[in-house]
């Protein structure tokens, strides 16, 4: 039980110390232009086609990492129902609490800071995020096992 509990917080603390990583280091190398749509905040295709792909590599990875640590059982299922949630709530709040400023025109470069405070993305796009978190979860969990 204790095994599972710590693969649980293990496997998310990886998912997310990966996804923050992946995030700077992809903006960082991109920059704003090909981040965001013209003159504007809202994420372009390009990036959230890189988002998705970040978002599924990295809960396969954490996926792993919890079935391993708690060595199998049903740590994986739990840490993708913890995911699910935490990722629906976060969209609820983003979506509905903070609704983005659509107004905002990006003029120049844009910092890390500036770009993560300001992005916006379509409704569907924010609540697919977990969705893709949880199954990855799932699909790293029985890569674990069958190896």
């Amino acid at each position: 039980m204790v095994r599972s509990v710590i693969g649980v917080i293990v496997g998310y603390i990886v998912m997310i110390v990966l996804q923050v990583a992946a995030f700077m280091t992809l903006y960082a190398v991109i920059g704003a232009d090909w981040s965001f749509k013209p003159h504007s905040f809202q994420a372009s295709t390009r990036w959230t086609l890189a988002q998705f792909v970040v978002i599924a590599v990295t809960a396969v990875i954490a996926g792993v990492v919890c079935a391993i640590i708690a060595r199998g059982g049903r740590a994986p299922i739990a840490l993708a129902v913890i995911v699910l949630i935490l990722g629906i709530c976060a969209a609820v709040w983003k979506t509905s609490l903070q609704p983005p400023d659509k107004t905002s025109l990006r003029l120049g470069p844009v910092s890390q800071v500036e770009a993560m405070n300001k992005a916006w993305h379509p409704t569907w796009v924010v609540f697919l995020g977990p969705v893709l978190g949880a199954a990855g979860i799932l699909i790293g969990g029985r890569l674990k096992r069958r190896s």
